[in-house]
Protein backbone atom coordinates (compact mmCIF):
# COMPACT_ATOMS: atom_id res chain seq x y z
CA UNK A 1 0.00 0.00 0.00
CA UNK A 2 0.80 3.72 -0.90
CA UNK A 3 -0.23 6.94 -0.26
CA UNK A 4 -1.52 8.08 2.98
CA UNK A 5 -0.44 11.31 5.51
CA UNK A 6 3.40 11.19 6.26
CA UNK A 7 2.17 11.70 9.85
CA UNK A 8 4.38 9.99 12.24
CA UNK A 9 2.66 6.73 13.58
CA UNK A 10 4.15 4.30 16.20
CA UNK A 11 3.18 0.51 16.98
CA UNK A 12 -0.27 0.66 17.66
CA UNK A 13 -1.25 1.83 14.50
CA UNK A 14 0.32 -1.00 12.68
CA UNK A 15 -1.00 -3.57 14.92
CA UNK A 16 -4.56 -2.37 14.20
CA UNK A 17 -3.95 -3.80 10.88
CA UNK A 18 -5.23 -7.69 10.76
CA UNK A 19 -2.62 -8.50 7.68
CA UNK A 20 0.71 -7.33 9.99
CA UNK A 21 -0.81 -8.50 13.17
CA UNK A 22 -0.86 -11.96 11.28
CA UNK A 23 2.71 -11.56 9.61
CA UNK A 24 4.26 -10.45 12.81
CA UNK A 25 2.80 -13.25 15.12
CA UNK A 26 4.11 -15.53 12.53
CA UNK A 27 7.54 -14.04 12.22
CA UNK A 28 7.95 -13.74 16.17
CA UNK A 29 7.02 -17.65 17.13
CA UNK A 30 9.30 -18.53 14.08
CA UNK A 31 12.19 -16.23 15.63
CA UNK A 32 11.42 -17.12 19.29
CA UNK A 33 12.44 -21.29 18.04
CA UNK A 34 14.98 -20.58 16.69
CA UNK A 35 16.82 -18.80 19.61
CA UNK A 36 16.36 -22.42 21.10
CA UNK A 37 17.71 -23.87 18.12
CA UNK A 38 20.56 -21.80 17.36
CA UNK A 39 21.65 -22.27 21.18
CA UNK A 40 21.51 -25.79 21.28
CA UNK A 41 22.60 -26.20 17.72
CA UNK A 42 26.28 -24.64 18.73
CA UNK A 43 25.97 -26.25 22.30
CA UNK A 44 25.97 -29.98 20.61
CA UNK A 45 28.40 -29.14 17.68
CA UNK A 46 30.89 -28.24 20.59
CA UNK A 47 29.82 -30.96 22.63
CA UNK A 48 30.02 -33.36 19.75
CA UNK A 49 33.16 -32.10 18.14
CA UNK A 50 35.02 -30.56 20.77
CA UNK A 51 36.83 -27.58 19.04
CA UNK A 52 35.59 -24.24 17.69
CA UNK A 53 36.82 -25.43 14.19
CA UNK A 54 33.59 -27.29 14.32
CA UNK A 55 31.77 -24.86 15.65
CA UNK A 56 32.69 -22.61 12.67
CA UNK A 57 31.79 -25.33 10.31
CA UNK A 58 28.25 -24.96 11.61
CA UNK A 59 28.16 -20.96 10.45
CA UNK A 60 29.69 -21.65 7.45
CA UNK A 61 26.99 -24.19 6.72
CA UNK A 62 24.54 -21.66 7.16
CA UNK A 63 26.31 -19.24 4.88
CA UNK A 64 26.71 -21.40 1.95
CA UNK A 65 23.44 -21.87 0.55
CA UNK A 66 22.90 -18.01 1.17
CA UNK A 67 26.02 -17.52 -1.36
CA UNK A 68 24.94 -20.03 -3.68
CA UNK A 69 20.83 -20.10 -3.77
CA UNK A 70 20.18 -15.98 -2.86
CA UNK A 71 19.33 -14.91 -6.90
CA UNK A 72 17.58 -18.02 -7.67
CA UNK A 73 15.56 -17.82 -4.39
CA UNK A 74 14.51 -13.72 -5.13
CA UNK A 75 13.07 -15.18 -8.79
CA UNK A 76 11.17 -17.98 -7.01
CA UNK A 77 9.99 -14.93 -4.35
CA UNK A 78 8.92 -12.29 -7.41
CA UNK A 79 7.66 -15.27 -9.26
CA UNK A 80 5.36 -17.57 -7.27
CA UNK A 81 2.82 -16.31 -4.64
CA UNK A 82 4.71 -15.06 -1.64
CA UNK A 83 2.36 -17.24 0.97
CA UNK A 84 2.97 -20.44 -0.55
CA UNK A 85 6.62 -19.59 -0.07
CA UNK A 86 6.84 -18.70 3.23
CA UNK A 87 4.48 -21.42 3.92
CA UNK A 88 6.24 -23.97 1.86
CA UNK A 89 9.45 -22.45 3.70
CA UNK A 90 8.43 -22.66 7.29
CA UNK A 91 7.34 -26.80 7.26
CA UNK A 92 10.45 -27.68 5.09
CA UNK A 93 12.41 -25.75 7.87
CA UNK A 94 9.94 -27.95 10.90
CA UNK A 95 10.52 -31.43 9.01
CA UNK A 96 14.41 -30.58 9.15
CA UNK A 97 14.44 -29.20 12.95
CA UNK A 98 11.95 -32.38 13.96
CA UNK A 99 14.41 -34.51 12.03
CA UNK A 100 17.47 -33.20 14.67
CA UNK A 101 15.95 -34.92 17.25
CA UNK A 102 16.57 -37.96 15.63
CA UNK A 103 20.05 -37.57 14.60
CA UNK A 104 21.09 -34.95 16.67
CA UNK A 105 24.17 -37.20 17.64
CA UNK A 106 25.36 -37.42 14.39
CA UNK A 107 27.78 -34.44 13.75
CA UNK A 108 27.68 -35.19 9.95
CA UNK A 109 23.50 -35.04 9.83
CA UNK A 110 23.90 -32.00 12.05
CA UNK A 111 25.90 -29.83 9.32
CA UNK A 112 23.63 -31.21 6.38
CA UNK A 113 20.32 -29.83 8.36
CA UNK A 114 21.74 -26.80 9.27
CA UNK A 115 22.49 -26.78 5.52
CA UNK A 116 18.85 -27.25 5.00
CA UNK A 117 17.40 -24.64 7.27
CA UNK A 118 19.75 -21.84 5.64
CA UNK A 119 17.88 -23.24 2.39
CA UNK A 120 14.03 -22.33 3.97
CA UNK A 121 15.60 -19.40 5.08
CA UNK A 122 17.05 -18.01 1.68
CA UNK A 123 13.23 -18.49 0.50
CA UNK A 124 11.44 -17.34 3.33
CA UNK A 125 13.38 -13.87 4.83
CA UNK A 126 13.12 -12.54 1.33
CA UNK A 127 9.62 -13.29 0.76
CA UNK A 128 8.59 -12.12 4.18
CA UNK A 129 10.55 -8.53 3.49
CA UNK A 130 8.87 -8.14 0.49
CA UNK A 131 5.35 -8.93 1.57
CA UNK A 132 5.23 -6.19 4.65
CA UNK A 133 5.08 -2.88 2.08
CA UNK A 134 1.85 -4.79 0.71
CA UNK A 135 -0.03 -4.56 4.77
CA UNK A 136 1.16 -1.26 5.81
CA UNK A 137 1.31 2.27 4.16
CA UNK A 138 4.88 3.43 2.90
CA UNK A 139 4.86 5.91 5.70
CA UNK A 140 3.89 3.00 7.92
CA UNK A 141 7.08 0.93 7.04
CA UNK A 142 9.21 1.91 10.07
CA UNK A 143 6.92 1.33 12.98
CA UNK A 144 5.94 -2.38 10.81
CA UNK A 145 9.69 -2.88 10.90
CA UNK A 146 10.38 -1.77 14.39
CA UNK A 147 7.53 -4.31 15.71
CA UNK A 148 9.41 -6.92 13.79
CA UNK A 149 12.73 -6.49 14.85
CA UNK A 150 11.92 -5.22 18.62
CA UNK A 151 10.10 -9.17 18.61
CA UNK A 152 13.37 -11.03 17.44
CA UNK A 153 15.28 -8.59 20.24
CA UNK A 154 13.51 -9.09 23.11
CA UNK A 155 12.98 -13.07 22.04
CA UNK A 156 16.91 -13.25 22.14
CA UNK A 157 17.14 -11.29 25.84
CA UNK A 158 14.54 -13.46 27.18
CA UNK A 159 14.95 -17.00 25.64
CA UNK A 160 18.68 -17.43 25.40
CA UNK A 161 19.48 -18.00 28.69
CA UNK A 162 16.54 -20.10 29.27
CA UNK A 163 17.75 -22.34 26.12
CA UNK A 164 20.67 -22.70 27.85
CA UNK A 165 19.18 -24.27 31.09
CA UNK A 166 17.29 -26.54 28.65
CA UNK A 167 20.06 -28.16 27.26
CA UNK A 168 21.92 -28.52 30.25
CA UNK A 169 18.63 -29.92 31.84
CA UNK A 170 17.84 -32.30 28.61
CA UNK A 171 19.87 -32.27 25.79
CA UNK A 172 19.51 -30.42 22.74
CA UNK A 173 16.23 -32.95 21.77
CA UNK A 174 13.15 -30.24 23.66
CA UNK A 175 15.34 -27.14 21.90
CA UNK A 176 14.79 -28.90 18.18
CA UNK A 177 11.13 -29.69 19.05
CA UNK A 178 10.42 -25.96 20.20
CA UNK A 179 11.95 -25.14 16.89
CA UNK A 180 10.20 -27.40 14.69
CA UNK A 181 6.96 -26.31 16.83
CA UNK A 182 7.23 -22.92 15.65
CA UNK A 183 7.83 -23.19 12.38
CA UNK A 184 4.64 -25.08 12.10
CA UNK A 185 2.52 -22.11 13.84
CA UNK A 186 4.18 -20.27 11.87
CA UNK A 187 2.85 -21.92 8.65
CA UNK A 188 -0.69 -22.42 10.36
CA UNK A 189 -0.60 -18.69 11.08
CA UNK A 190 0.68 -17.37 7.07
CA UNK A 191 -1.73 -19.30 5.44
CA UNK A 192 -4.59 -17.21 6.59
CA UNK A 193 -2.52 -14.61 5.25
CA UNK A 194 -4.26 -12.84 2.51
CA UNK A 195 -1.99 -10.35 0.36
CA UNK A 196 -2.80 -7.41 -1.93
CA UNK A 197 -2.96 -8.83 -5.72
CA UNK A 198 -0.16 -7.60 -7.30
CA UNK A 199 -0.48 -6.11 -10.60
CA UNK A 200 -0.38 -8.30 -14.00
CA UNK A 201 3.18 -8.88 -14.71
CA UNK A 202 4.53 -7.60 -18.22
CA UNK A 203 7.86 -9.61 -17.74
CA UNK A 204 8.34 -12.21 -20.71
CA UNK A 205 12.23 -13.42 -19.52
CA UNK A 206 12.79 -17.40 -18.37
CA UNK A 207 14.15 -17.82 -15.41
CA UNK A 208 17.25 -17.56 -15.02
CA UNK A 209 17.33 -13.87 -17.34
CA UNK A 210 14.86 -12.41 -14.56
CA UNK A 211 17.50 -13.90 -11.71
CA UNK A 212 19.98 -12.14 -13.73
CA UNK A 213 18.24 -9.09 -14.52
CA UNK A 214 17.73 -8.31 -10.57
CA UNK A 215 21.14 -8.57 -10.01
CA UNK A 216 21.53 -5.99 -13.33
CA UNK A 217 18.91 -3.86 -11.14
CA UNK A 218 20.87 -3.78 -8.10
CA UNK A 219 24.21 -2.78 -9.96
CA UNK A 220 22.43 -0.57 -11.82
CA UNK A 221 20.29 1.69 -9.37
CA UNK A 222 22.56 4.12 -7.81
CA UNK A 223 20.80 3.94 -4.95
CA UNK A 224 20.79 0.68 -4.40
CA UNK A 225 24.36 0.79 -4.93
CA UNK A 226 25.34 3.10 -2.09
CA UNK A 227 22.98 1.11 -0.03
CA UNK A 228 24.62 -2.58 -1.28
CA UNK A 229 28.64 -1.14 -0.21
CA UNK A 230 26.91 -0.07 2.80
CA UNK A 231 25.58 -3.95 3.57
CA UNK A 232 28.74 -5.34 2.20
CA UNK A 233 31.55 -2.44 4.54
CA UNK A 234 28.83 -3.37 7.35
CA UNK A 235 29.30 -6.99 7.10
CA UNK A 236 32.82 -6.75 7.16
CA UNK A 237 32.84 -5.10 10.03
CA UNK A 238 30.47 -6.85 12.31
CA UNK A 239 30.82 -10.62 10.86
CA UNK A 240 34.70 -10.50 13.20
CA UNK A 241 33.60 -7.69 15.86
CA UNK A 242 30.67 -9.84 16.96
CA UNK A 243 32.12 -13.28 17.03
CA UNK A 244 35.24 -11.94 18.10
CA UNK A 245 33.55 -9.88 21.10
CA UNK A 246 34.40 -12.70 23.60
CA UNK A 247 38.13 -12.22 22.93
CA UNK A 248 37.73 -8.67 23.46
CA UNK A 249 36.15 -9.17 26.83
CA UNK A 250 39.09 -11.79 27.93
CA UNK A 251 41.93 -10.29 26.31
CA UNK A 252 41.53 -6.47 26.56
CA UNK A 253 39.23 -5.54 28.83
CA UNK A 254 39.93 -8.11 31.23
CA UNK A 255 36.95 -9.57 32.97
CA UNK A 256 35.03 -12.63 33.91
CA UNK A 257 32.87 -15.15 32.12
CA UNK A 258 30.37 -12.96 33.88
CA UNK A 259 31.72 -9.75 32.55
CA UNK A 260 30.94 -11.09 29.18
CA UNK A 261 27.41 -11.48 29.75
CA UNK A 262 27.43 -7.55 30.96
CA UNK A 263 28.49 -7.29 27.53
CA UNK A 264 25.69 -9.18 25.52
CA UNK A 265 23.27 -7.61 27.12
CA UNK A 266 24.08 -4.62 27.12
CA UNK A 267 23.89 -4.76 23.56
CA UNK A 268 20.43 -6.29 23.40
CA UNK A 269 19.37 -3.09 25.91
CA UNK A 270 20.21 -1.17 23.23
CA UNK A 271 18.78 -3.11 20.23
CA UNK A 272 16.10 -3.35 22.22
CA UNK A 273 15.89 0.35 22.92
CA UNK A 274 16.26 1.15 19.20
CA UNK A 275 13.08 0.43 17.57
CA UNK A 276 11.33 2.17 20.56
CA UNK A 277 12.89 5.83 20.14
CA UNK A 278 12.44 5.29 16.06
CA UNK A 279 8.44 5.04 16.17
CA UNK A 280 8.35 8.45 18.07
CA UNK A 281 11.70 10.29 16.38
CA UNK A 282 11.21 9.07 12.49
CA UNK A 283 8.67 9.10 10.13
CA UNK A 284 11.19 9.46 6.66
CA UNK A 285 13.12 6.34 6.85
CA UNK A 286 15.31 8.13 3.21
CA UNK A 287 16.61 10.86 5.37
CA UNK A 288 20.23 9.83 5.24
CA UNK A 289 20.92 10.67 8.96
CA UNK A 290 18.55 8.14 9.48
CA UNK A 291 20.26 5.56 7.63
CA UNK A 292 23.48 5.98 7.76
CA UNK A 293 24.06 7.89 10.46
CA UNK A 294 23.51 4.43 12.71
CA UNK A 295 26.85 3.12 10.78
CA UNK A 296 29.13 6.74 12.48
CA UNK A 297 27.62 5.38 16.07
CA UNK A 298 28.62 1.78 15.68
CA UNK A 299 31.85 2.61 14.15
CA UNK A 300 32.80 5.76 16.90
CA UNK A 301 31.74 2.36 19.24
CA UNK A 302 34.68 0.13 17.63
CA UNK A 303 37.34 2.39 18.20
CA UNK A 304 36.63 3.38 22.00
CA UNK A 305 36.52 -0.12 22.53
CA UNK A 306 39.88 -0.78 20.64
CA UNK A 307 41.41 2.54 22.74
CA UNK A 308 40.09 2.17 25.79
CA UNK A 309 39.68 -0.92 28.41
CA UNK A 310 37.05 0.65 31.43
CA UNK A 311 34.15 -2.05 31.55
CA UNK A 312 31.58 0.87 32.60
CA UNK A 313 32.70 2.73 29.44
CA UNK A 314 32.80 -0.39 27.30
CA UNK A 315 28.61 -1.14 28.75
CA UNK A 316 27.52 2.15 27.18
CA UNK A 317 29.56 1.89 24.37
CA UNK A 318 27.68 -1.56 23.84
CA UNK A 319 24.32 -0.03 24.68
CA UNK A 320 25.03 2.31 22.05
CA UNK A 321 26.23 -0.25 19.34
CA UNK A 322 22.88 -1.96 19.79
CA UNK A 323 20.91 1.51 19.64
CA UNK A 324 22.47 1.53 16.25
CA UNK A 325 22.53 -1.85 15.08
CA UNK A 326 18.58 -1.32 15.33
CA UNK A 327 17.67 1.43 14.47
CA UNK A 328 19.80 0.89 11.11
CA UNK A 329 18.62 -2.36 10.20
CA UNK A 330 14.99 -0.76 10.72
CA UNK A 331 15.55 2.20 8.52
CA UNK A 332 17.81 0.51 5.99
CA UNK A 333 14.99 -1.84 5.47
CA UNK A 334 12.21 0.52 5.28
CA UNK A 335 14.63 2.50 2.54
CA UNK A 336 14.83 -0.60 0.91
CA UNK A 337 11.23 -1.78 0.58
CA UNK A 338 10.01 1.84 -0.11
CA UNK A 339 12.49 2.15 -3.62
CA UNK A 340 12.28 -1.07 -4.67
CA UNK A 341 8.90 -2.34 -6.67
CA UNK A 342 6.86 -5.10 -5.74
CA UNK A 343 7.88 -6.87 -9.31
CA UNK A 344 11.22 -6.64 -7.97
CA UNK A 345 11.69 -6.92 -3.57
CA UNK A 346 12.35 -11.11 -4.00
CA UNK A 347 14.95 -10.68 -6.07
CA UNK A 348 16.47 -6.78 -4.44
CA UNK A 349 16.11 -8.74 -1.13
CA UNK A 350 17.82 -11.91 -1.94
CA UNK A 351 21.01 -9.70 -3.13
CA UNK A 352 21.41 -7.75 -0.09
CA UNK A 353 21.29 -11.07 2.05
CA UNK A 354 23.85 -12.26 0.16
CA UNK A 355 25.86 -10.03 0.13
CA UNK A 356 25.72 -9.65 4.30
CA UNK A 357 26.90 -13.47 4.36
CA UNK A 358 29.34 -12.55 1.93
CA UNK A 359 31.07 -10.25 3.67
CA UNK A 360 30.10 -12.10 7.40
CA UNK A 361 32.13 -15.06 5.89
CA UNK A 362 35.37 -13.00 4.84
CA UNK A 363 35.02 -10.88 7.99
CA UNK A 364 35.59 -14.16 10.24
CA UNK A 365 38.18 -15.47 8.49
CA UNK A 366 40.47 -12.10 8.20
CA UNK A 367 39.15 -10.88 11.43
CA UNK A 368 40.29 -14.33 13.45
CA UNK A 369 43.22 -14.34 11.65
CA UNK A 370 44.09 -10.52 11.89
CA UNK A 371 43.75 -11.08 16.13
CA UNK A 372 46.05 -13.91 16.27
CA UNK A 373 48.46 -11.92 14.17
CA UNK A 374 48.23 -8.35 15.59
CA UNK A 375 45.75 -8.40 18.54
CA UNK A 376 42.00 -8.12 18.88
CA UNK A 377 41.96 -4.14 19.11
CA UNK A 378 43.39 -3.74 15.15
CA UNK A 379 39.95 -5.83 14.60
CA UNK A 380 37.75 -3.34 16.26
CA UNK A 381 40.30 -0.34 14.94
CA UNK A 382 39.54 -1.58 11.43
CA UNK A 383 35.85 -2.46 12.13
CA UNK A 384 35.11 0.98 13.26
CA UNK A 385 37.01 2.38 9.90
CA UNK A 386 35.00 0.15 7.67
CA UNK A 387 31.47 1.39 9.37
CA UNK A 388 32.64 5.05 8.95
CA UNK A 389 33.59 4.48 5.27
CA UNK A 390 30.11 2.71 4.83
CA UNK A 391 28.96 5.80 6.33
CA UNK A 392 30.94 8.71 3.86
CA UNK A 393 29.29 6.47 1.04
CA UNK A 394 26.30 6.36 2.04
CA UNK A 395 26.11 10.13 2.95
CA UNK A 396 27.17 11.08 -0.27
CA UNK A 397 24.99 8.96 -2.60
CA UNK A 398 21.60 9.11 -0.83
CA UNK A 399 21.18 12.46 -0.25
CA UNK A 400 21.41 13.41 -4.36
CA UNK A 401 18.37 10.40 -4.93
CA UNK A 402 16.17 11.47 -2.24
CA UNK A 403 13.99 13.31 -4.57
CA UNK A 404 13.08 10.31 -6.42
CA UNK A 405 12.80 7.73 -3.75
CA UNK A 406 10.90 4.53 -6.00
CA UNK A 407 13.11 2.88 -8.32
CA UNK A 408 11.52 1.40 -11.30
CA UNK A 409 10.23 -1.52 -12.39
CA UNK A 410 12.57 -2.64 -15.33
CA UNK A 411 9.41 -4.97 -17.27
CA UNK A 412 7.75 -1.55 -17.20
CA UNK A 413 10.23 -0.40 -19.97
CA UNK A 414 13.92 -0.56 -21.91
CA UNK A 415 15.71 1.05 -18.74
CA UNK A 416 16.60 -2.60 -17.13
CA UNK A 417 18.74 -0.94 -14.46
CA UNK A 418 16.41 1.77 -13.35
CA UNK A 419 17.84 5.25 -12.25
CA UNK A 420 17.91 6.67 -8.69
Amino acid sequence: MTGGSPARVGLRAVFARPGYRRLWSARTASQAGDVFASVALMLLVFDLTGSALGVSAVVFAEIVPVLLLAPLAGTLVDRLPRVAVMVAADLWRGVLAAALIVVGDNVVAVYVIAFGLSVGAVLFNPAANSALPTLVRDHELVAANSGIWTAAVLSQIALAPAAGVLYAAFGAGPAFGINAASFVVSAVLLIGLRLPAPPPSTERRGFFAAAVAGLRVLTGDRLLRVLAAGQLLAALSAGATSALLVVLARDHLAVAPSGYGLLLGAIGVGAALGPFLLTRLVDDPRRPVFVFGPYVLRGVVDVVLAVFTALPLALVALAAYGLGTSTGAVTFNSLLQSHTPDALRGRIFAGFDMLWQLGRLVSLLVGGLLAAAIGIQAVYALGGALLLLAAAIGWAGVRPAAARPHLTDPAEGEDETGSA
